[in-house]
C-alpha cells in the first residue's frame, strides 16, 4: 500500500489551496482517512478525518469552516480543500489510513499519532 500526497504550494493569507491523497493497491473509499499536518518546529496536529464509504468528515477547531475533505472514489483519492488560509496553516500535510472517524472530543487530535507513509505536501502561507 502506498499513499501519495500532492498539491499544496505557496499562498497568501485568505487564498485557497488543495492537497490530495492517492492510494495504490487498496480501494481508498473503504478506509477512513486522516489528515495530519506538521508545522516547522512544532508537533504533529491531526486536523481532519473523513469516514469510509462516504461517511461524514470531522475537523479540528483550528480548521473548521475553512477546510473541507472530499473523496473522488473513481480515482481512489481524497482531497482536502484549504480555504481562507492563514499563516499558521503553514506546514507539511500528510494523509494516513485511520481506524475510524469520530466526533468524540479529541478524536481528530488523536490522528497525530498515525503512521505517516507519504512524503507530504508542503503548504506555505505568507504575505
Amino acid at each position: 500500500v502506498q499513499l501519495v500526497e500532492s498539491g499544496g504550494g505557496l499562498a497568501q493569507p485568505g487564498d485557497s489551496l488543495s492537497v490530495s491523497c492517492a492510494a495504490s493497491l487498496i480501494t481508498l473509499s473503504d478506509y477512513a482517512v486522516g489528515w495530519i499536518r506538521q508545522a516547522p518546529g512544532k508537533e504533529r496536529e491531526g486536523i481532519t478525518c473523513i469516514s469510509a464509504n462516504d461517511g461524514p468528515a470531522y475537523y479540528a477547531d483550528s480548521v473548521k469552516g475553512r477546510f473541507f475533505a472530499s473523496r473522488d472514489n473513481a480515482k481512489s483519492a481524497v482531497t482536502l480543500q484549504l480555504d481562507n488560509l492563514k499563516p499558521e496553516d503553514t506546514g507539511t500535510y500528510y494523509c494516513a489510513l485511520a481506524p475510524r472517524c469520530s466526533a468524540a472530543p479529541g478524536a481528530v487530535a488523536a490522528l497525530s499519532v498515525l503512521d505517516l507513509w507519504g512524503q507530504g505536501a508542503l503548504v506555505a502561507v505568507s504575505s
